[in-house]
Protein backbone atom coordinates (compact mmCIF):
# COMPACT_ATOMS: atom_id res chain seq x y z
CA UNK A 1 0.00 0.00 0.00
CA UNK A 2 1.22 3.50 -0.79
CA UNK A 3 2.40 5.44 2.25
CA UNK A 4 1.02 8.70 0.80
CA UNK A 5 -2.37 9.79 2.05
CA UNK A 6 -3.81 12.94 0.50
CA UNK A 7 -6.86 14.81 1.81
CA UNK A 8 -8.96 17.09 -0.35
CA UNK A 9 -11.41 19.50 1.24
CA UNK A 10 -14.14 20.46 -1.20
CA UNK A 11 -15.15 23.38 1.01
CA UNK A 12 -11.98 25.19 -0.07
CA UNK A 13 -11.83 26.57 -3.62
CA UNK A 14 -9.31 25.34 -6.15
CA UNK A 15 -5.97 27.00 -5.43
CA UNK A 16 -2.38 26.79 -6.59
CA UNK A 17 -1.59 24.92 -3.36
CA UNK A 18 -4.26 22.31 -4.10
CA UNK A 19 -2.97 21.84 -7.64
CA UNK A 20 0.54 21.38 -6.23
CA UNK A 21 -0.71 18.84 -3.68
CA UNK A 22 -2.23 16.69 -6.40
CA UNK A 23 0.70 17.12 -8.79
CA UNK A 24 3.12 16.13 -6.01
CA UNK A 25 1.09 13.00 -5.30
CA UNK A 26 1.24 12.09 -8.98
CA UNK A 27 5.01 12.69 -9.00
CA UNK A 28 5.52 10.36 -6.05
CA UNK A 29 3.38 7.61 -7.51
CA UNK A 30 4.94 7.86 -10.97
CA UNK A 31 8.45 7.80 -9.48
CA UNK A 32 7.60 4.99 -7.06
CA UNK A 33 7.74 1.20 -7.39
CA UNK A 34 4.56 1.05 -9.48
CA UNK A 35 2.66 -1.21 -7.09
CA UNK A 36 0.24 -0.74 -4.22
CA UNK A 37 -2.75 1.49 -3.64
CA UNK A 38 -3.02 5.29 -3.70
CA UNK A 39 -5.64 6.61 -1.28
CA UNK A 40 -7.34 10.03 -1.22
CA UNK A 41 -9.63 11.12 1.60
CA UNK A 42 -12.34 13.45 0.36
CA UNK A 43 -15.09 15.55 1.93
CA UNK A 44 -16.67 18.99 1.77
CA UNK A 45 -18.53 21.13 -0.74
CA UNK A 46 -18.07 24.83 -1.56
CA UNK A 47 -20.09 27.66 -0.08
CA UNK A 48 -21.75 30.36 -2.19
CA UNK A 49 -19.27 32.55 -4.05
CA UNK A 50 -16.53 29.91 -4.10
CA UNK A 51 -15.41 30.72 -7.65
CA UNK A 52 -14.65 34.37 -6.86
CA UNK A 53 -10.87 33.92 -7.04
CA UNK A 54 -10.82 31.28 -9.81
CA UNK A 55 -9.33 31.94 -13.23
CA UNK A 56 -9.43 29.90 -16.41
CA UNK A 57 -5.66 29.40 -16.10
CA UNK A 58 -5.91 27.94 -12.60
CA UNK A 59 -8.89 25.79 -13.61
CA UNK A 60 -6.86 24.44 -16.53
CA UNK A 61 -3.97 23.49 -14.24
CA UNK A 62 -6.39 21.75 -11.89
CA UNK A 63 -7.98 19.77 -14.72
CA UNK A 64 -4.53 18.71 -15.94
CA UNK A 65 -3.64 17.48 -12.45
CA UNK A 66 -6.90 15.51 -12.34
CA UNK A 67 -6.09 13.96 -15.71
CA UNK A 68 -2.74 12.81 -14.32
CA UNK A 69 -4.53 11.30 -11.33
CA UNK A 70 -6.88 9.51 -13.71
CA UNK A 71 -3.94 7.95 -15.58
CA UNK A 72 -1.61 7.02 -12.71
CA UNK A 73 0.28 3.72 -12.94
CA UNK A 74 -1.35 2.54 -9.70
CA UNK A 75 -4.91 1.85 -8.56
CA UNK A 76 -6.48 4.84 -6.84
CA UNK A 77 -9.23 4.83 -4.22
CA UNK A 78 -11.24 7.70 -2.77
CA UNK A 79 -12.68 7.51 0.73
CA UNK A 80 -15.50 10.05 0.89
CA UNK A 81 -17.72 11.23 3.71
CA UNK A 82 -20.41 13.88 4.10
CA UNK A 83 -21.32 16.29 1.31
CA UNK A 84 -18.89 16.15 -1.60
CA UNK A 85 -18.75 18.88 -4.24
CA UNK A 86 -16.43 21.26 -6.08
CA UNK A 87 -12.81 20.09 -6.17
CA UNK A 88 -13.69 17.13 -3.90
CA UNK A 89 -16.15 15.81 -6.48
CA UNK A 90 -13.64 16.46 -9.26
CA UNK A 91 -11.05 14.29 -7.52
CA UNK A 92 -13.55 11.59 -6.55
CA UNK A 93 -14.66 11.04 -10.13
CA UNK A 94 -11.04 10.73 -11.30
CA UNK A 95 -10.29 7.73 -9.04
CA UNK A 96 -10.65 4.04 -9.83
CA UNK A 97 -12.54 2.98 -6.70
CA UNK A 98 -14.81 4.93 -4.33
CA UNK A 99 -15.73 4.01 -0.76
CA UNK A 100 -18.39 6.20 0.86
CA UNK A 101 -20.02 6.52 4.25
CA UNK A 102 -23.84 6.22 4.31
CA UNK A 103 -24.42 9.96 4.85
CA UNK A 104 -22.38 10.95 1.79
CA UNK A 105 -24.03 13.10 -0.88
CA UNK A 106 -22.57 14.09 -4.25
CA UNK A 107 -23.32 17.69 -5.16
CA UNK A 108 -22.63 19.64 -8.34
CA UNK A 109 -21.74 22.97 -6.75
CA UNK A 110 -23.64 26.02 -7.92
CA UNK A 111 -21.97 29.17 -9.15
CA UNK A 112 -24.51 31.98 -9.30
CA UNK A 113 -27.49 30.73 -11.28
CA UNK A 114 -26.17 27.40 -12.60
CA UNK A 115 -24.01 24.40 -11.71
CA UNK A 116 -20.26 24.78 -12.23
CA UNK A 117 -19.39 23.31 -15.69
CA UNK A 118 -16.16 21.54 -14.75
CA UNK A 119 -15.06 18.19 -16.16
CA UNK A 120 -16.93 16.61 -13.25
CA UNK A 121 -19.97 17.18 -15.47
CA UNK A 122 -18.29 15.17 -18.24
CA UNK A 123 -17.27 12.37 -15.87
CA UNK A 124 -20.71 12.22 -14.24
CA UNK A 125 -22.35 11.92 -17.65
CA UNK A 126 -19.95 9.22 -18.79
CA UNK A 127 -20.03 7.24 -15.55
CA UNK A 128 -23.63 7.73 -14.44
CA UNK A 129 -25.39 8.27 -17.75
CA UNK A 130 -28.71 10.07 -18.03
CA UNK A 131 -29.67 9.10 -14.49
CA UNK A 132 -27.58 11.99 -13.12
CA UNK A 133 -29.41 14.78 -14.99
CA UNK A 134 -31.10 16.24 -11.89
CA UNK A 135 -27.76 16.37 -10.09
CA UNK A 136 -25.79 17.69 -13.05
CA UNK A 137 -28.26 20.29 -14.31
CA UNK A 138 -30.12 21.37 -11.19
CA UNK A 139 -27.59 20.71 -8.44
CA UNK A 140 -29.86 18.18 -6.70
CA UNK A 141 -27.82 16.10 -4.19
CA UNK A 142 -27.16 12.49 -5.15
CA UNK A 143 -27.28 10.37 -2.00
CA UNK A 144 -25.02 7.42 -1.24
CA UNK A 145 -27.60 4.73 -2.03
CA UNK A 146 -28.38 6.25 -5.44
CA UNK A 147 -24.71 6.78 -6.26
CA UNK A 148 -24.01 3.15 -5.35
CA UNK A 149 -26.85 1.95 -7.58
CA UNK A 150 -25.43 4.01 -10.47
CA UNK A 151 -21.95 2.55 -9.99
CA UNK A 152 -20.44 5.87 -8.90
CA UNK A 153 -19.53 4.22 -5.57
CA UNK A 154 -18.08 0.75 -5.11
CA UNK A 155 -18.90 0.40 -1.41
CA UNK A 156 -21.01 2.25 1.15
CA UNK A 157 -19.93 1.50 4.70
CA UNK A 158 -19.44 3.04 8.14
CA UNK A 159 -15.98 1.44 8.31
CA UNK A 160 -13.87 1.88 5.15
CA UNK A 161 -10.82 0.22 6.77
CA UNK A 162 -11.54 -3.41 5.78
CA UNK A 163 -12.43 -2.35 2.23
CA UNK A 164 -9.12 -0.49 1.86
CA UNK A 165 -7.23 -3.46 3.25
CA UNK A 166 -8.91 -5.79 0.77
CA UNK A 167 -8.15 -3.47 -2.16
CA UNK A 168 -4.54 -3.11 -1.01
CA UNK A 169 -4.11 -6.87 -0.87
CA UNK A 170 -5.60 -7.27 -4.35
CA UNK A 171 -3.33 -4.52 -5.74
CA UNK A 172 -0.15 -5.83 -4.11
CA UNK A 173 2.39 -6.85 -6.73
CA UNK A 174 0.39 -5.70 -9.76
CA UNK A 175 2.39 -3.79 -12.37
CA UNK A 176 1.34 -0.16 -12.41
CA UNK A 177 1.94 0.48 -16.09
CA UNK A 178 -0.02 -2.63 -17.02
CA UNK A 179 -2.88 -1.50 -14.79
CA UNK A 180 -2.91 1.88 -16.55
CA UNK A 181 -3.25 0.11 -19.91
CA UNK A 182 -6.18 -2.00 -18.63
CA UNK A 183 -7.86 1.15 -17.29
CA UNK A 184 -7.59 2.79 -20.72
CA UNK A 185 -8.93 -0.30 -22.49
CA UNK A 186 -11.96 -0.27 -20.18
CA UNK A 187 -12.54 3.44 -20.77
CA UNK A 188 -12.27 3.04 -24.55
CA UNK A 189 -14.86 0.24 -24.56
CA UNK A 190 -17.67 2.73 -23.99
CA UNK A 191 -16.91 4.75 -27.12
CA UNK A 192 -15.20 2.47 -29.67
CA UNK A 193 -16.41 -0.42 -31.79
CA UNK A 194 -15.11 -3.97 -31.42
CA UNK A 195 -13.12 -3.63 -34.63
CA UNK A 196 -11.53 -0.35 -33.49
CA UNK A 197 -10.67 -1.77 -30.06
CA UNK A 198 -9.24 -5.05 -31.30
CA UNK A 199 -5.86 -3.60 -32.29
CA UNK A 200 -5.29 -2.04 -28.87
CA UNK A 201 -6.22 -5.25 -27.07
CA UNK A 202 -3.97 -7.36 -29.31
CA UNK A 203 -1.12 -4.92 -28.71
CA UNK A 204 -1.65 -5.28 -24.94
CA UNK A 205 -1.65 -9.08 -25.29
CA UNK A 206 1.57 -8.92 -27.29
CA UNK A 207 3.13 -6.69 -24.63
CA UNK A 208 2.24 -9.24 -21.93
CA UNK A 209 3.64 -12.12 -23.95
CA UNK A 210 6.91 -10.23 -24.44
CA UNK A 211 7.07 -9.43 -20.74
CA UNK A 212 6.54 -13.11 -19.97
CA UNK A 213 9.29 -14.13 -22.36
CA UNK A 214 11.61 -11.57 -20.80
CA UNK A 215 11.06 -13.07 -17.36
Amino acid sequence: MQDDVVRIDGAAPVSAALVETLQSLCDRVEDGPGTGLTTIYISGTPAHGWTGELTVGLTTKWERALRRLERLPAPTVAVVSGDCGGPALDALLATDFRVATPETRLIMALDGDATWPSMALFRLGRQGGGAVRRAALLGAPLDAARALALGLFDEVTDDPGPVLLDLAELAEGLAGQELAIRRQLLADAARTSFEEALGSHLAACDRMLRRGAGR
